[in-house]
């Protein structure tokens, strides 16, 4: 089994707060980084981040390729525990308790902070069995309560007309727009609080991912949600806030309008307009 290396950090050396345009927390905080550092090995992968979520908002997260924004996302709901010679300092809370606090155990928090990945990947099951999998493994057995969590989900997701007709139907049978739709359905299904998605629309063409887009915009209203996209035109639309990443660090952090139209750094308005990444 593999184990992440967790060490004290020392009296904040090398945080990067100052780095950061002030945010005003305007509701609560879900996640919150405190000089957070990760390494897989000798590769320093993110350093020094803080950074905050805030409830039932959507956060952005940008920067070039490798820059750290993945590896965000999944220390965020502890997938980093599942590769090898992964080492942390400093913090994330969730929900003002450390990720690594014995009482929450992984396998919870993962229920709580939902993920939805870059490629569809729905179970090699029917429509209703991808849905139902998750409260069938939490203990629900009565089919009338799973036929309502299965539509109700659907329905959140904006596929349940599309697939109410197909729904022993194998999953694999549906669009790539719709499969994607149907991961985050499956996901709702369990009733996290956290939705992580990482790069949801990036395999889907212009149309599906104007859906997911609504969908995104509509689901914040019930959930938190942190994107990570290369679309700057899609953080544009559907975030409150954006962070940049650059070379495992954050380098900007505002409110979406302010990061697109009055970036205080040179290299953040240098990535929006294109000239690298």
């Amino acid at each position: 089994m593999n184990t992440v290396t967790i060490e004290r950090p020392k009296d904040n050396q090398g945080s990067n707060v100052k780095l950061l345009k002030s945010v005003e927390a305007k509701s609560k905080t879900i996640f919150e980084a405190q000089n957070f550092n990760l390494w897989y090995g000798d590769t320093h992968a993110l350093k020094n981040i803080n950074l905050t979520f805030h409830e039932k908002e959507v956060t952005a997260i940008i920067g070039p390729s490798g820059c750290g924004k993945s590896t965000y996302l999944k220390a965020l709901n502890r997938m980093v525990d599942l590769i090898p010679n992964v080492r942390i300092t400093g913090k994330i809370l969730y929900d003002n308790k450390s990720l690594y606090d014995p009482s929450l155990r992984a396998e919870k928090l993962r229920t709580q902070v939902g993920m939805v990945f870059q490629k569809p990947n729905p179970f090699p099951k029917s429509i209703y069995e991808n849905i139902a999998y998750g409260p069938k493994i939490h203990g629900i057995k009565n089919k009338m309560i799973l036929d309502e969590i299965v539509e109700t989900s659907l329905r959140n997701a904006y596929i349940w007309d599309e697939v109410k007709d197909r729904l022993h139907e194998s999953a694999y049978r549906l669009s790539g727009g719709q499969q994607q739709r149907l991961c985050i359905a499956r996901c709702l299904a369990i009733e996290p609080e956290v939705i992580l998605m990482d790069e949801p629309t990036s395999a889907l063409d212009p149309k599906s991912t104007l859906k997911v887009e609504e969908l995104i915009r509509e689901l914040k209203g019930k959930y938190t949600i942190a994107i990570v996209t290369h679309n700057m035109q899609q953080a544009a639309r559907i975030s409150d806030r954006t962070a940049f990443f650059l070379d495992g660090e954050v380098v900007e952090f505002a409110e979406t309008n302010d990061i697109f139209n009055r970036p205080s750094d040179r290299r953040t308005e240098a990535y929006i307009n294109g000239l690298f990444g």
